[in-house]
């Protein structure tokens, strides 16, 4: 289900150039808009201090306006090596807020390229390179549909740190005091607003590592739960799980990121340089260029471990470097990196992307730590699937949250999915209506304008 959902969004998101070249010709891409750049000095600040903010018009699929108040704000954050860097959050506020709560809701665009962050791929008359930003665009009109604001940064920093946990979860934290920080325009009704947070995929990395380095890190934020399915708690593992299989393209993006200067590219860019192949380096370079589509498409079935990549072949992962790398992002691994709000993990039994063993690990860990886990396994769930048909309960999970309502200690459950045959919870209904009448008509538009 999930590679027909991605090329169902890239034909629809390339359908209609013509509209969108006519849309907006403002939205410049992250690597020349000089808004992403920070001001001189800018290290001296504390994390999520607000360096620059603009109003934006954002869309659906680039072409649709999105009517949302959206404001971008660019804030400071942490690298891997505790120096200052910069992340762009985009924030939304609908007509009749709750102004005493938020959602952090962190997509799962799954990238190395800037050109797929989040806040370019919103933006009114942006080619939609990144279908999944786009595609959970929809759900974030959910959190929005019941007054909540919500903030969406680009959690994987400047440079598109795809698989840098630690940075991810950092870049959320600051982003949320960004967000408390612009309180004067978001119009908050108290100092210390009541916080969700959710992600799926790779969406949950960032999610998971905001969790684990909440109680030291930004130990003041009002954080009532944590949301976050199809999780890499382990990155070792998902890495062989995906290797030679059809979504193996994941992986070269994953090692480029990891390898971004924010990340660990002091440590990690000399052991690639040494061992990667001609080929290896044309690889790591398309992800480099590239977002999620063009990165399966790119490079299915294909084996990372293979001597044409790298020259370690099937011992990549045990190089020392590597090794440590991939150790520092294991969710679980160490007492002091738990969640003391409460978190609902879930994930389906049948995910063929994001290996299902490795999350009940991360789970008990955390609950033998004391934390507080509602894990829900769908027994008949696959990445994609467990994505859409977790809309309901990850809605009213986060709803309890907010109304106080959540158990604390640890539970865990079987569940079978009912999923509505158009993938839509009700809710979302009458906005998908919407936004499909205006995508005939831009068609309609298109097709007067090539006759």
């Amino acid at each position: 289900m999930f590679p027909q959902l991605l090329y169902m969004l890239w034909a629809i998101a390339f359908h209609l150039p013509l509209a969108a070249s006519q849309s907006n010709a403002t939205a410049q891409d992250p690597h020349t808009d000089p808004f992403y750049q920070p001001p001189p000095g800018f290290e001296t600040s504390p994390p999520g201090t607000i360096f620059r903010e603009r109003v934006i018009a954002t869309s659906f699929f680039g072409i649709v306006p999105d009517p949302v108040e959206a404001h971008q704000l660019l804030y400071r954050t942490t690298a891997i090596n505790g120096s200052a860097i910069t992340s762009v959050t985009t924030v939304f506020k609908p007509a009749r807020p709750l102004t005493d709560r938020f959602v952090s809701f962190h997509t799962a665009y799954d990238s190395a390229s800037v050109t797929c962050d989040p806040s370019y791929q919103y933006q009114l008359g942006v080619v939609q390179t990144d279908l999944i930003s786009t595609f959970e665009f929809l759900f974030l009109q959910r959190h929005l549909l019941h007054g909540y604001i919500v903030s969406a940064p680009d959690h994987e920093g400047p440079d598109a740190a795809l698989g840098a946990g630690r940075l991810a979860g950092m870049a959320v934290l600051d982003s949320m005091r960004a967000v408390i920080n612009y309180n004067k325009t978001i119009g908050f009704s108290t100092s210390r607003p009541a916080i969700a947070a959710t992600g799926y995929s790779g969406g949950a990395i960032a999610t998971g590592w905001a969790a684990s380095l909440h109680s030291f890190y930004a130990p003041e934020l009002n954080v009532f739960a944590w949301v976050m399915g199809g999780t890499p708690s382990n990155l070792t593992g998902t890495f062989y799980y995906l290797d030679g299989k059809m979504y193996s393209g994941f992986i070269p993006a994953a090692i480029d990121g990891l390898s971004k200067p924010s990340a660990y590219g002091p440590q990690l860019l000399p052991i690639m340089d040494a061992i990667a192949t001609e080929q290896g380096k044309l690889l790591l370079n398309y992800a480099n260029t590239h977002c999620v589509p063009a990165d399966l498409g790119h490079w299915p079935n294909k084996s990372m471990l293979s001597t044409d990549v790298q020259i370690l072949g099937p011992d990549l992962l045990l190089e020392p470097t590597v090794h440590s790398v991939l150790g520092e992002n294991l969710l679980g691994a160490h007492p002091e990196d738990t969640p003391i709000a409460p978190v609902l993990v879930y994930h389906g039994l049948k995910d063929e992307i994001i290996p299902y063993e490795n999350v009940p690990i991360m789970v008990d860990a955390w609950c033998n730590a004391g934390a507080t886990v509602h894990f829900t396994t769908y027994v008949n769930g696959g990445h994609a699937r467990t994505l859409l048909g977790s809309l309901t309960d990850t809605a009213e999970y986060i709803d309890s949250a907010f109304n106080g309502s959540l158990s604390w200690g640890c539970s865990s459950q079987f569940k079978r999915m009912v999923l509505r045959p158009d993938g839509m919870e009700e809710e979302l209904e009458p906005e998908y209506r919407r936004l499909m009448g205006k995508l005939d008509h831009a068609d309609e538009v298109t097709d007067q304008c090539d006759v």
